[in-house]
Parts: C-alpha cells; sequence; structure tokens
C-alpha cells in the first residue's frame, strides 16, 4: 500500500486571516477573532486565495510511480523531493499491488514484479564495469515497473494543497492517488487541537 505521513505544519486559521487583513490592520481585536470564520469563507469563496500561501504541509509519502507522476502533474505551488535510483541501487524493492484486482490477476503481477526487480539488480552489475556504477543504475531502472514505489518529500501550502485535493481527491482520479489526497486530508483534519477547522470549513474540504 501508498503510506503518507504528516511530518509537520506551520499556520493556523489565524495565520491565513492576519495575512488577509495586512492590507488593512494585523491588530487583534476580539470583534476581529469573532469573525475569522466568516473572513475565511468569504477570502475562498471569492477566489482571493494568496492568504492561504502563508501556512504549510509537510508531507513524507511513499508511492508508486503513477501516483508519483500525478503528484509531479499539474502541480501549483508544490515542493517535491524523492530518492533517486541514479544515486543509489533500489534495494527495498518497494511496489503495491492493486486491492482491488482478482487474486489470480494479483498473483501475477506480484510474481512479474519480483522478476523485473531481480532483472532489475543483476543489471545494475553487469552493465557496471562497462558503463560504470552511475550508468548502471539509471540504465537498469528501465526494468523498474509502474507499481515500483518511492519515498518522496513533499510540501504544500494551503492554497496548493487545496488545488491538490480539488484535482486529486475527485471520483475521477486513478485511485491510489485519491486515496493519498484522501489520507493527507484525514491526518490534517487530525492535527491536534484543529488549527484549520475553520480554513477546511471554508473550502468544504471539513
Amino acid at each position: 500500500m501508498n503510506k503518507v505521513e504528516l511530518l509537520g505544519y506551520y499556520g493556523s486559521d489565524l495565520t491565513h486571516a492576519q495575512s488577509a487583513w495586512t492590507s488593512t490592520t494585523r491588530d487583534l481585536t476580539e470583534e476581529k477573532l469573532g469573525r475569522v470564520d466568516k473572513l475565511l469563507k468569504m477570502l475562498a469563496t471569492e477566489g482571493h486565495h494568496t492568504p492561504f500561501e502563508k501556512s504549510s504541509l509537510h508531507f513524507l509519502v511513499t508511492v508508486d510511480q503513477a501516483t508519483h507522476i500525478h503528484l509531479l502533474k499539474h502541480r501549483i505551488g508544490v515542493s517535491i523531493n524523492g530518492e533517486s535510483a541514479r544515486y543509489k541501487e533500489l534495494k527495498e524493492d518497494k511496489y503495491i499491488i492493486p486491492e482491488d484486482w482478482p487474486k489470480d490477476a494479483q498473483e501475477v503481477l506480484e510474481n512479474y514484479t519480483k522478476d523485473t526487480n531481480a532483472a532489475y539488480h543483476l543489471l545494475v552489475e553487469k552493465l557496471t564495469p562497462q558503463l560504470g556504477r552511475k550508468r548502471a543504475k539509471e540504465s537498469a531502472r528501465f526494468m523498474k515497473m509502474m507499481n515500483s514505489q518511492i519515498t518522496m518529500d513533499v510540501m504544500f501550502n494551503w492554497r496548493s494543497f487545496y488545488h491538490f485535493q480539488k484535482l486529486r481527491n475527485d471520483g475521477h482520479a486513478q485511485k491510489e492517488v485519491r486515496e493519498l489526497a484522501e489520507e493527507m486530508l484525514n491526518q490534517v483534519k487530525q492535527i491536534e487541537g484543529n488549527p484549520f477547522k475553520q480554513t477546511l470549513k471554508a473550502f468544504k474540504l471539513g
């Protein structure tokens, strides 16, 4: 299975509100604190999303190659860094088998995956004498299948997180990336103290 862990975060509903109030005054009053929810709802609804760039959500994920591509495509303001098969041999052979496949189809994929992983390691060794270790690792990656996994460090600001949720936490999205988006959202909702409660509500993610 793909995995996700929320490593940390910065900001809160108040961070977003104070960013919006910078255009007038950031001074807080009881009256202002009482209308944070209305302000955030207005900003989200009217498309004034710049204040939501002032927070960050930092995840560590282990995902299949197809989901890796979905994370990279169409992203806005997302910082991604992942383990590289250019610089090291992928010795763990992490991979996923879709849980909704029939058992016999799962067995076919698993056996084929094990064979191609074995071929990957064999090619690293066979190509190294002629091509050098670096190029051997680069070339051997062609044996890795789309269900092979890599670990990635992913950071969103709230605006980019909402864009990702809207794009990937959707019935039309591929199952694996949809489940990743759902779990990311669940972990944000479970942050102690629920610091993004009103922001979640404003974007109809709560």
